[in-house]
């Protein structure tokens, strides 16, 4: 039963965002965590099991992309335990109900920091995956993604056929920057949002952190999703205290009751 303080906040949040112009969102791990993907850092996490990679992993896959690629096809340690992992995941509420929000012309974009492909095979449509996609792969030269289905791995590295360069996994590594046209799409997503939603996230990784703030800053609403406090609520405008997969579904559905009033 939902008590009357958390029945408030759930109000205020569906009349923020009616009155909104531009709801966008931003998700982070919290969210994948409620499919049974573990989080990296944190209580059961990969890093906290198995201890924190190398920093220097995007150097490490320009100096040799073979070896980069021999070691992502046969994966040991806690890469091994994530892979084995996503490809059992599933959308869980929370990701549906994004969708219902964009299908019903509320949410204009989604920002998210999951590489699990979840939005995606949710539906969501309006989607810029600032870390990237684990079911893709990028070409570094020309920026083309497909499938990693799409390509052969018969010669590693895989070679673009559009352009001729070496192709790597469209999930970004550490030292990589972020591809320039997914982070064009969130600087053009943060300046023109004035109501985000921020679910599954504390927001303290850069550059994903710097969009709620900017939405703040300019004296935007903030809308947190979250099962406990993090550093981003005291800058959030109403906080709703739950998993993102029971809290959202019930945004939902006061929305579309109002809707229908």
């Amino acid at each position: 039963m939902v008590d009357s303080a958390a029945e408030d906040a759930l109000a205020q949040a569906a009349d923020a965002i009616l009155a909104a112009r531009h709801v966008a969102a931003l998700t982070g791990a919290g969210l994948s965590v409620e499919s049974g993907i573990p989080p990296f850092r944190g209580p059961g996490g990969l890093w906290t099991k198995h201890g924190e990679p190398p920093l220097n992993g995007f150097e490490e896959f320009l100096r040799d992309p073979k070896a980069a690629w021999q070691a992502r096809l046969n994966p040991v340690g806690p890469m091994r335990e994530l892979w084995k992992t996503l490809s059992k995941a599933a959308p869980n509420p929370g990701h549906r109900a994004f969708v219902d929000l964009e299908e019903m012309g509320l949410l204009r974009h989604l920002i998210t920091q999951n590489v699990d492909d979840l939005h995606r095979a949710a539906g969501s449509a309006q989607l810029a995956e600032i870390h990237g996609n684990y079911t893709l792969v990028r070409c570094l030269s020309c920026g083309v993604r497909r499938h990693r289905d799409e390509i052969s791995l018969d010669e590693l590295p895989p070679i673009c056929d559009a352009c001729g360069g070496i192709v790597k996994s469209d999930t970004v590594s550490f030292g990589e920057p972020i591809p320039a046209d997914v982070l064009e799409t969130c600087q053009q997503i943060g300046s023109e949002c004035d109501c985000m939603i921020v679910a599954g996230t504390s927001a303290t990784v850069y550059p994903a952190a710097y969009f709620p703030l900017e939405v703040r800053e300019r004296g935007g609403t903030l809308i947190e999703v979250n099962p406990h406090e993090s550093e981003l609520t005291p800058l959030c405008t109403i906080s709703l205290r739950g998993p993102a997969g029971e809290i959202l579904p019930d945004l939902v559905r006061q929305l579309r009751a109002r809707r229908s009033n």
